[in-house]
């Protein structure tokens, strides 16, 4: 009698309700696994544009290093970016469109330059928000998640 269909009924969709068990939870951590590779590749693409910007200014700077002083520009948010009072206008006009290209790249940005003139070395940071995805609200951005870039060099005569 063990062979009977009377005893068999329902194996088979307790199996079938197993198999979608494990079948829903791998493709919910497919999900997941997807979710964060987007987020470190975006990640990346800031890091990257931030290195970019970084050598921007630079290779600026040692195009017009006589002034080298003149690119000494503060921490500060692009918002209302406009050209700097300086007493040369191409620094003015490479600080204000390296300002506008920051601004543009990277989300809720602030960049400085600070040039020695006596030891022509410069360093460029550049801050910026990312998006952080363990908060319970994802995909809002915090103050704490700030990331910051920061490059040095000496800039020859």
């Amino acid at each position: 009698m063990n062979g009977s269909p009377l005893h068999s009924r329902g194996v088979g969709l307790i199996e079938v309700l197993i198999t979608m068990l494990l079948l829903s939870t791998a493709l919910l951590t497919l999900a997941a696994l997807q979710t964060r590779a987007l987020q470190y590749n975006q990640s990346s693409y800031f890091r990257s544009q931030a290195n970019i910007l970084a050598y921007d200014i630079l290779d600026k700077i040692r195009a017009n290093n006589k002034k080298i002083s003149a690119y000494n520009f503060a921490l500060a948010s692009f918002a209302s970016a406009t050209a700097t009072n300086s007493s040369s206008p191409i620094d003015a006009v490479d600080l204000y469109e390296w300002r506008q290209d920051v601004d543009t790249r990277l989300p809720s940005a602030q960049a400085s330059v600070a040039c020695g003139a006596a030891n022509r070395v410069c360093t460029v940071t550049v801050n910026w928000s990312e998006l952080n995805s363990s908060e319970h609200n994802f995909g809002t951005e915090h103050a704490d998640d700030a990331t910051s870039f920061s490059y040095m060099t000496r800039i020859s005569e």
